[in-house]
């Protein structure tokens, strides 16, 4: 059997380890791990560390130590006995007791090569292992790992993504997906399988180094004939590490952040892992981000908030809270009748006319302002720079401005954008000025707002729900108080509002994005999932009828509670 080499890429691996005993007892108890098939080296107890190298079957390699929280072991080169990285525990066949190994969380970091020329490459036949001399002086505390490689001869041919491809585990799309490529990527072709029309490619970011992809979705450029058959009919994927959360805590606005809580933490997770059984993965060109916060205790999570989307009708918030900063008094008949028009029926026209008024007779003016609020706020990922689309109109060219976000991935409208934390932390601002007097309107736009102010601001946004209940309101109990705005375009759907519930209240702002097209009858009641899996959190002990049905209000509907809205407006007691 040919023996393993271990692979580097033009770097040395350089070890912080503390505690060379590890060494000495792991010689003692000759513990020996060597892998079945192929198993990638890491420099973490984390599928997400750094790639150092790859092990293959026929060679076995002495285990130095293990973690103590995760099923991962710590192999040391066989000659010197110096670790060279973390495997994890399904991927080897080990010899020995690894109850008698020590513990280690040691890391592994990749240092560049700093020496020119580049030091030739020596083979060792007897170990395998491509070896140099003397390139790092050790140094007290840190052990060295000398070792480099040759690379791997490629197989000479290469597969070309026709698409959006996903990348699996096993060669069936009842596997789960590793991956995601992209048009025009390319891809060294390892094997062909037997039975199945599916080609085995490397992929180093697998747990073994290797992905299957459909025949039909690549290109293939070079002689398939010329890769292994491989027979395999089961390829069982390994429980791996938990990887560091994708759900984020948001302290956008917070000058205290808040301690997220294991519980509230465990529900982002939950709705992360709804986004994702509904086909919203992050590495696809079909992706979402959510953002949530409890409103009694200020925690706040988020997910994919370093995306911007296109602002859709959820921009209208903003521009409704641009509006009430500017307010001296009471809104005229007109001003309700368009505010009442854009937040309820979701009116372009009427938008335009309030940023019209915004920007004392120039529509572009009023975008201006609103975005210059927004910047005030700290919000900069969020902007408004232009009217909406009406029929017939002509826009004027304007510069989309450069935020911190993401603004190609979702493809989002250049001339309205909002990430999911900045449109949460808009919210949240309102709601605590109109609970409590205080917050980032009061404090970082001093004199334009009132807790009355805000309060009908809410008011406006609870009138929101037309015919059956929509969205963020579908999926809660009937007669719950849903302050909200929704939006959707071809491409990009979402939903942004406060729920009022018994046991809390809460923020919840998502968006998703897919390529030309999404369905209604997939995003909306995903959005009614997601809020009422918030409700119940806060609500245990809640019966479960909040699975409603929801449709699009029609003219006359939206027309009948635009009225009521206006009639609210204009009373004294709005």
């Amino acid at each position: 059997m040919r023996r393993t080499h271990i692979y580097f890429t033009a770097f040395f691996a350089f070890v912080l380890f503390v505690g060379l005993p590890i060494l000495t007892s792991a010689q003692s108890n000759a513990v020996t791990a060597e892998a079945v098939g192929q198993a990638n080296l890491r420099s973490t107890t984390d599928v997400n560390g750094d790639l150092l190298g790859e092990i293959k079957s026929g060679t076995r390699y002495p285990v130095l130590g293990r973690s103590q929280f995760y099923p991962w072991y710590l192999l040391g080169d066989p000659d010197t006995q110096q670790p060279i990285g973390w495997v994890y525990a399904d991927l080897v066949t080990v010899v020995g007791n690894v109850n008698t190994l020590p513990y280690s969380e040691v890391v592994i970091s990749n240092v560049p090569a700093t020496l020119t020329p580049e030091p030739s490459l020596t083979p060792d036949s007897s170990t395998g292992i491509s070896a140099t001399n003397s390139l790092i002086p050790e140094a007290a505390n840190e052990a060295v790992v000398t070792i480099t490689a040759t690379s791997e001869p490629l197989s000479g041919v290469i597969g070309v993504a026709q698409a959006e491809i996903n990348i699996r585990y096993g060669p069936s799309v009842d596997y789960p997906r590793i991956g995601v490529g992209e048009a025009g990527e390319k891809y060294e072709i390892t094997g062909r399988h037997s039975q199945f029309p599916w080609i085995q490619i490397r992929y180093p970011a697998a747990p073994n180094g290797y992905g299957w992809v459909a025949n039909d979705l690549l290109q293939v450029q070079g002689n398939i004939y010329n890769v292994p058959v491989i027979t395999q009919l089961s390829f069982n994927l390994p429980t791996l590490t938990p990887t560091p959360p994708v759900v984020l805590a948001s302290h956008l606005l917070e000058s205290s952040p808040v301690v997220i809580s294991p519980a509230f933490q465990a529900l982002g997770d939950n709705l992360w892992g709804m986004m994702l059984n509904a086909g919203f993965a992050p590495e696809t060109s079909t992706l979402a981000a959510l953002f949530v916060m409890n409103l009694k205790t200020n925690e706040a999570l988020t997910f994919g908030n370093n995306i911007a989307f296109s602002g859709m009708s959820l921009n209208k918030i903003a521009i409704l809270t641009a509006l009430y900063g500017s307010f001296q008094g009471p809104p005229d008949e007109e001003t309700a009748l368009n505010i009442a028009y854009m937040m309820v029926c979701s009116e372009n026209s009427a938008s335009n006319a309030l940023l019209r008024e915004l920007g004392n007779g120039d529509e572009y003016a009023g975008a201006a302002k609103v975005t210059e609020m927004l910047q005030k706020l700290g919000l900069g990922n969020m902007f408004i720079i232009a009217p909406f689309k009406v029929p017939n109109a002509t826009p004027a060219p304007v510069r989309a401005p450069t935020t911190n976000a993401d603004q190609t991935r979702a493809l989002p409208d250049y001339s309205n954008q909002l990430t999911v934390d900045n449109m949460g932390w808009l919210l949240a601002s309102i709601y605590q000025c109109a609970n409590t007097g205080d917050g980032a309107l009061m404090t970082k736009l001093p004199g334009q707002f009132t807790a009355q102010k805000c309060r009908q601001m809410l008011n406006i946004m609870s009138d929101n729900n037309l015919g059956e209940p929509l969205m963020m309101s579908a999926g809660v109990p009937p007669n719950t108080r849903v302050a909200h705005k929704h939006g959707y375009i071809d491409d990009t759907h979402g939903n942004a509002g406060i729920v009022f519930s018994p046991g809390g209240d809460y923020v919840l702002v998502v968006a998703m994005h897919g390529p030309v097209w999404l369905e209604a009858t997939n995003t909306f009641p995903l959005i009614s999932d997601l809020s009422r899996t918030v409700y119940n959190y806060l609500n245990p002990t809640a019966t479960d009828d909040a699975n409603l049905p929801w449709s699009i209000a029609g003219v006359d509907e939206c027309l009948q509670q635009s009225r009521s809205t206006l009639n609210m407006l204009m009373s004294s007691s709005g």
